[in-house]
């Protein structure tokens, strides 16, 4: 009987060996986020990367958005592009990196998902195989593989975008940041002065950057920052509609309910998701 080990060639050894070798290497795995306020900084992975807020919001900047995801939407961050990304307070997020290698994914931008109840079962599921083990198993690289074609099927579906524009436009960035800031109580006048130029400069300079003028900025800041505040579940309705800027609750609960499609109280209950 020939013993196929020692009659292989060299060769052919040291390609089993490489072959077995790529098998163990880790190509996907996930990381979950519990506790206080973190703000990442500037950074980016040689992974794709996933981050899906189960309890909390989560707030992702790249250089052409800033992106918000509340329950049941998720952000595709492709590997290389810059981002930061703040835990706001009592947030529970998961995020699941991918080797180029095994999802192949063809843009630079990041993207905003619907996450269905597979997709949501998979995420948590993934918990399972942490980004940090020292090796994988031909399960994993199923799983994440099927894992993946889902999250990118989904984002060829497209979903609602809850995001800011930003602007490499110095006055205007500035302007944006301004307005951030002073979301309780701020006027174009304010932010004008603030920023040195006339209120119909700014006005047109915001149309230019963004397409949309500087009072539609103003209500969706509002409203994602209404968002994360209710998500923390550290304030009430009142406290939250006075936070951005609402003199009273119903007037706050009416422009949340067309800007969001829900209630207040309803987003609030929803994004207490649990593991």
């Amino acid at each position: 009987m020939t013993d196929s080990t020692h009659s292989a060639t060299p060769h052919a050894k040291a390609a089993n060996v490489k072959r077995l070798r790529r098998s163990a290497v880790v190509t996907a795995g996930s990381r979950l986020y519990e506790g206080e306020r973190l703000v990442t900084g500037w950074h980016s992975h040689d992974e794709h990367q996933i981050e899906y807020a189960i309890g909390g919001v989560v707030e992702v900047e790249t250089a052409n958005a800033h992106y918000l995801l509340p329950p049941q939407r998720a952000v595709w961050i492709p590997a290389g592009l810059r981002h930061q990304a703040t835990m706001n307070p009592n947030v529970r997020s998961i995020a699941v990196m991918f080797d180029p290698e095994l999802v192949s994914y063809q843009g630079h931008n990041a993207a905003i998902l619907s996450v269905s109840p597979l997709i949501r079962e998979m995420i948590v599921y993934a918990r399972r195989w942490p980004i940090s083990r020292l090796s994988t198993d031909p399960e994993a690289n199923s799983f994440f593989a099927t894992l993946g074609n889902l999250l990118l099927e989904a984002i060829a579906n497209g979903g609602e975008t809850l995001s800011l524009p930003t602007s490499d436009d110095a006055v205007v960035a500035a302007a944006m940041a301004f307005t951030k800031e002073n979301l309780r109580s701020i006027s174009i006048t304010q932010v004008a002065r603030s920023v040195a130029v006339s209120e119909r400069t700014l006005r047109r300079m915001f149309q230019e950057e963004t397409g949309s003028s500087w009072r539609t900025y103003l209500l969706r800041a509002r409203m994602l920052r209404a968002m994360a505040l209710l998500a923390s579940q550290d304030q009430s309705v009142q406290e939250t509609a006075r936070a951005v800027g609402f003199e009273n609750a119903s007037s706050f609960a009416r422009a949340f309910t067309d800007y969001c499609g829900q209630t207040p109280t309803s987003f609030r209950q929803r994004s207490a998701g649990s593991l």
